[in-house]
């Protein structure tokens, strides 16, 4: 298991964080409280999921920001009635559902469109992030947030882990996964930070090739790290 569904991949396909402003509201909330954050990141189907959930088995409360903005779409939700309203009935499935294949489909190949589909996602990821954000308890928290190189918070972590694969592995998982052309796994990798780029801002890195093992053996020392470093910072 690489950790990491269609679902949560989806936004990651579509997400510019240059022109997020939530990020900025994060980044604010990590200031004033002098919370220790830990920033991690990776490309799509790299196991994000996976290492987060690592961490949150030691007791680390994690806020992924993918998972904020499904739970935003979700069936019902204000989100999904505003993308309904905005790109028609196309894009929701015979569940009520949003049909994220579909609007991957849609915003590869209209920009304009994945514009529109971030002015709605970003204010609604915005609030209920930071509502996960305030109610976080613990030494240090950590954020899950796909495209982190691209963002301007990256200067607000105290740490970033950089959850990192060969880019084959990455293609592999999404045809396997999602079922995913060839052709359209790569267009999703080519739209994200290459790995050089996201290998760049990595204060630790977690290599996510398959050895679930020492994936998590990785996080358990990483975790006593981040730990002695929050108290230090707290003292």
């Amino acid at each position: 298991m690489d950790g990491e569904t269609s679902d949560v991949d989806f936004v990651s396909c579509c997400d510019d964080t240059r022109r997020h402003p939530w990020f900025a509201v994060v980044a604010d909330r990590t200031q004033s409280d002098a919370q220790f954050t830990v920033g991690l990141t990776g490309g799509i189907a790299s196991g994000k999921s996976t290492i987060a959930g690592f961490f949150e088995a030691l007791g680390v409360p994690v806020i992924d920001t993918d998972i904020v903005a499904r739970e935003v779409v979700a069936p019902g939700s204000p989100g999904l009635v505003k993308i309904r309203e905005s790109f028609g009935d196309s894009v929701i499935d015979e569940c009520g559902s949003l049909d994220r294949y579909r609007m991957r489909e849609i915003i590869f190949s209209n920009d304009e469109k994945r514009l529109a589909l971030e002015r709605i996602l970003h204010p609604l990821i915005r609030t209920e992030t930071n509502a996960q954000a305030a109610a976080a308890e613990g030494d240090y928290v950590v954020i899950v947030v796909p495209l982190l190189f691209e963002s301007p918070i990256k200067a607000e972590m105290d740490r970033i882990v950089v959850v990192d694969c060969e880019e084959e592995t990455q293609i592999e998982r999404l045809i396997l996964r999602d079922n995913e052309s060839r052709d359209q796994a790569c267009r999703i990798l080519e739209a994200q930070a290459n790995r050089e780029e996201r290998l760049s801002i990595a204060d630790d890195i977690v290599r996510n090739d398959g050895d679930v093992d020492s994936a998590r053996e990785r996080v358990h020392t990483l975790h006593g790290i981040y730990m002695e470093l929050a108290h230090e910072q707290s003292n």
